[in-house]
């Protein structure tokens, strides 16, 4: 950041402020929050409505009917709770399906889809926690799909990108190629049908009557016993999907405590092991060994000590990692700082790991499937909000609109997140009916013993974990502010297999960032990485949004310029 001028310590300001703030992964899903916080709404009203605007706003990206994991704070008993915000397997899933009729594989279609997750995790976030009424929190997202938004250069040039695979169900079509062709910048995207669904289900709320629980039910029971469900599951059924009434009917997502370590102070907070988030929190036990501002900020040494640790976190998440009422996740142990020291004598200072570790275990990899697919799964988005009161709302929602069909009349393209599964029965992430995939979206939140907290997460598949890593360590070790630390230049590992289907690793590979100098290409490539550059500013690095929030002082956020992010507050 040398280059700035000697009043900026940033490209963009680092917002600050000492009243409530919001930052999202579109600017249109931060004012949404905004305007409910103004309204007099908590960090969980607010957030419920930016991530419901997000399903619009970015609905390539995230799907109002997809999944929402969740975190947030309660400033008033200093409790942190997690919402799954994650589907299962239809009872009639089956992997013996994929295996002999599609390769061994997880195709692309209607046999993904696992149930949607979001809208229960939207309403659970709002009964328990929130103080308005899902028409309130809606109210936004229903505006942006009925009344349009101006269509933005990265959802433009994605949809364009994937043309090929929206024109492959006539509904997707309709919506994302209106006119037979992507939108272009400027254009107005409206999407009626959307619109008409979230309608539903507020009028339903308000056609109940009695009280804010009653009404938030009924919202509820629109979608997943009223028209909603009855729409989606008969289009399945007629079209050899797999979910059905029962399925939807029978669905609640998990409410449960998050699973956390100690780090700098911080108590840092992931969802459980269902999805990859406590990732995270094995590479700073893996690195809070280590004097890692000795080391350098972005300098050979500390890229090639994070990768290394970002390698081995991996090995442990490709073989323990999935739904833990299904498989044993021996969580207290990967996050232990006795396990960690053993993982940490497997990083070399002189030599990179030509592949991938063997996990903790002592299992290796002879059989990983090597290809060039590695980085083409880019979906999600995040947001987090604090509010007046030092609570704190933290989701990274997510689910594309080009691998599965939208079901005709809904706008909505039902989750497809069993694009994450393996067909493989004895694989920790294999596919069977009520199971949920490992899923990649994977919101953090940390809180100080002052009662600070700061909540923070990004998009990008197999890069959150990897993103957040160097934000957090940027505010955390190197003293950044949130703007400072989002904005400074990243890397991302891709040896280990991707998350979503085929599950393709690239060995050694690792990609930097152009803002990273020469010359520590240069010695990240003699010890063995096989490095390759992205752009200045790449959008595949993520798009990490985070807010530091002061016990008693001014709350400041960051939003990432990679991508459409922002951030609002006072």
């Amino acid at each position: 950041m040398a280059s700035l001028p000697e009043n900026m310590d940033a490209y963009r300001p680092a917002l600050r402020g000492r009243k409530h703030m919001v930052s999202a992964g579109h600017y249109l899903a931060a004012q949404a929050g905004f305007q409910v916080l103004e309204a007099g709404g908590n960090a969980i009203d607010a957030g419920v409505a930016a991530g419901l605007a997000l399903g619009v706003v970015q609905s390539d990206l995230v799907n109002v009917a997809g999944v929402a994991p969740i975190i947030l704070y309660l400033a008033e008993t200093r409790d942190v709770v997690t919402i799954s915000g994650l589907g299962r397997w239809p009872r009639a899933a089956s992997a013996e399906v994929f295996r002999t009729r599609h390769g061994g594989g997880v195709p692309a279609g209607i046999l993904r889809t696992v149930v949607p997750a979001a809208p229960d995790a939207w309403i659970t976030a709002l009964r328990r926690y929130g103080s308005m009424t899902f028409a309130e929190a809606a109210g936004p997202a229903i505006a942006l799909a009925r009344d349009g938004f101006a269509m933005y250069p990265l959802m433009a040039a994605l949809i364009a990108a994937h043309a090929d695979d929206y024109r492959r169900w006539p509904a997707n079509a309709e919506i994302y190629l209106p006119g037979g062709t992507p939108p272009a910048v400027g254009d107005l995207f409206v999407q009626a049908d959307l619109a008409r669904s979230l309608q539903y289900m507020a009028d339903e709320e308000t056609a109940a009557g009695g009280d804010r629980d009653a009404g938030l039910a009924a919202a509820r029971d629109a979608f997943y016993r009223g028209d909603i469900a009855q729409t989606i599951t008969r289009y399945h059924t007629r079209n050899g999907g797999w979910l059905t009434a029962a399925d939807m009917a029978d669905f609640r997502v998990g409410v449960e405590p998050s699973v956390r370590i100690g780090f700098g102070g911080a108590q840092v907070h992931a969802c459980g092991p269902w999805c990859q988030g406590p990732v995270l929190l094995q590479l700073l036990r893996l690195l809070e060994g280590d004097d890692l501002k000795a080391l350098g900020h972005n300098s050979t040494a500390y890229i090639h000590t994070l990768t290394e640790a970002i390698k081995l976190a991996m090995a442990d998440r490709e073989r323990f990692y999935g739904d833990p009422e299904f498989v044993p996740v021996p969580i207290e142990t990967l996050l232990s700082p006795a396990y960690a020291g053993k993982r940490r004598a497997l990083i070399r200072d002189d030599v990179a790991w030509a592949g991938m570790p063997p996990a903790g275990d002592g299992t290796d990899w002879p059989d990983l499937s090597v290809g060039d697919a590695a980085m083409t799964a880019l979906d999600t988005s995040y947001v987090c909000v604090v509010d007046g009161a030092g609570n704190a709302f933290s989701t990274t929602p997510s689910d594309t609109a080009y691998d599965a069909p939208v079901v005709p009349g809904t706008g909505l393209c039902p989750s497809s997140r069993g694009s994450q599964s393996r067909v493989d029965a004895d694989h920790p992430a294999g596919v069977a009916p009520g199971r949920r995939p490992r899923l990649t979206p994977c919101p953090a939140l940390a809180v100080t013993a002052d009662g600070g907290v700061m909540p923070f997460g990004t998009p990008g598949a197999d890069v959150q974990c990897q993103a957040m890593l160097q934000a957090f360590l940027n505010v955390t070790v190197f003293g950044m502010n949130p703007q400072a630390a989002v904005e400074a230049p990243r890397f991302a590992s891709y040896g280990f297999p991707g998350s979503f289907a085929p599950h393709t690793y690239l060995p050694g590979r690792l990609n930097l960032e152009g803002r990273i100098s020469e010359a520590t290409v240069a010695g990240l490539r003699r010890l063995g990485h096989d490095v390759c550059r992205w752009d200045d500013w790449e959008w595949r690095a993520g798009a990490v949004c985070l807010i530091d929030g002061k016990p008693d002082g001014p709350r400041t956020a960051g939003a990432d310029p990679r991508r459409a992010c922002y951030a609002l507050g006072w």
